[in-house]
């Protein structure tokens, strides 16, 4: 059993309130578990107006597999013309550690 784990560190464009990040933030979110069936949430920065960390996590049984999902999902967020991708961690687990 394999875990990847993705974590983004986004700038968000011209976001003023918390409402407008919100809606900036939740169609990432759902476009990442509708396409990918990943587990995603705002895990960061949530006061600030304008930064948003967001966690993603994968289980699956081929390391080859979970990589090529975690990639997608990288160019998915990093491709989005509202955000602006200041990092990306990430990390893999076997059940093993």
């Amino acid at each position: 059993m394999y875990v990847g784990t993705l974590s983004f560190d986004l700038l968000l464009g011209d976001v003023r309130s918390l409402k407008e990040k919100r809606s900036v933030v939740r169609p990432i979110i759902a476009e990442l578990q509708r396409k990918f069936a990943v587990s995603v949430a705002e895990t960061g920065s949530q006061n600030l107006h304008r930064r948003v960390q967001i966690g993603l996590a994968m289980v699956s049984g081929d390391v080859g597999h979970l990589t090529d999902v975690l990639d997608r999902c990288e160019r998915m967020v990093a491709g989005r013309p509202e955000v602006e991708l200041l990092s990306v961690r990430r990390r893999m687990h076997t059940d093993e550690d």
